[in-house]
């Protein structure tokens, strides 16, 4: 394979990748307002399960896109050695689509750096309640901090401050998180261009949805432990708004149990409404989100020759 090969290679990949998620971002921007209001009929971890999904999906398409369609119809259609020259749109297409690709591993690396210096703020290790965690002086709450092996930290205002229901059930709420994997969620999310406003509204929709499956993990629809959860988070606030420390920024890839930015009063308010705590689910829509997708990449997998040829006319 000769370097000019290879570059051209380079330039149809990222192009193809920049097309794609375009278009795709456009999609799902276009559909977010009626996906957000259609989830919210189910439960929300289902619906924080179809939030992400749809968040990460032009990403992920465009991926696919380009590993499973334009790599392998370009090495078995384009000839090893070619004189032909790329366009002004395929050029510029592939600038773009190299810019994102490199602005999105900034974002996560430097998303991993900065919840790696905040784990490195927990000052001593410590036993409360028969579990283990680490006590932080720079903070005045409760987070999940780390992706691959999550840490509970907690301040000391939070242990002084909660009772014991109230911390049982608070840490069962974090227990819940970890268990979800979403401090990897965050990072997949910091790996996704949001190239539209359509999509951080997903991304919004699926914290909340987030929490709130969390809150009903926690509480399993008992009254006293929900009550005891809702005593928690605005205990929790009232430490944070008296904690001058607590204005700094959380960096992405913590979860706090009370975040600075959101409708705390929405979320008490359900943790007391027992009726919130489940509804059935409706899988019709995954149903037919899931064919949709699978015809569209094993119709085009079939036909690498008019994938061959899309690429062509991108170049030209």
């Amino acid at each position: 394979m000769t370097p000019s090969y290879l570059s051209r290679l380079l330039l149809l990949s990222s192009a193809s990748f920049f097309v794609v998620l375009i278009l795709a971002a456009a999609v799902m921007a276009w559909i977010a307002p009626a996906a957000i209001r259609r989830v919210a009929t189910v439960g929300p971890r289902r619906a924080a399960q179809w939030l992400l999904t749809l968040r990460l999906l032009p990403a992920a398409l465009s991926a696919m896109a380009v590993a499973g369609l334009c790599v392998p119809s370009y090495l078995r259609f384009e000839p090893h050695i070619s004189n032909e020259e790329a366009g002004v749109v395929a050029l510029t297409a592939a600038i773009l689509g190299a810019a994102i690709c490199v602005l999105a591993i900034y974002r996560a690396s430097s998303a991993m750096l900065r919840s790696a210096l905040y784990l490195r703020r927990s000052s001593r290790e410590s036993v409360v309640n028969g579990e283990k965690l680490w006590i932080v002086r720079d903070g005045a709450g409760l987070a999940l901090a780390g992706i691959l092996r999550p840490r509970l930290l907690i301040s000391e205002g939070a242990v002084a401050g909660l009772s014991s229901d109230e911390l049982a059930v608070a840490l069962r709420h974090e227990h819940s998180h970890r268990d979800s994997r979403d401090n990897l969620r965050r990072l997949l999310i910091q790996l996704a261009p949001a190239v539209f406003p359509g999509l951080r509204k997903l991304e919004q929709a699926w914290v909340q949805c987030a929490e709130w499956a969390a809150d009903d993990w926690a509480t399993e629809g008992d009254r006293e432990r929900s009550a005891a959860l809702a005593s928690a988070l605005v205990r929790i606030a009232r430490l944070q708004s008296n904690t001058l420390q607590s204005n700094r920024a959380i960096p992405a890839l913590v979860t706090s149990l009370v975040a600075v930015d959101e409708d705390l009063k929405q979320r008490v308010d359900r943790l007391l409404d027992t009726r919130a705590f489940a509804k059935p689910p409706n899988r019709g829509f995954e149903a037919i989100a899931f064919a949709c997708v699978a015809l569209l990449i094993g119709g085009l997998a079939m036909n690498l020759r008019l994938v061959h040829v899309l690429l062509e006319n991108l170049l030209d």
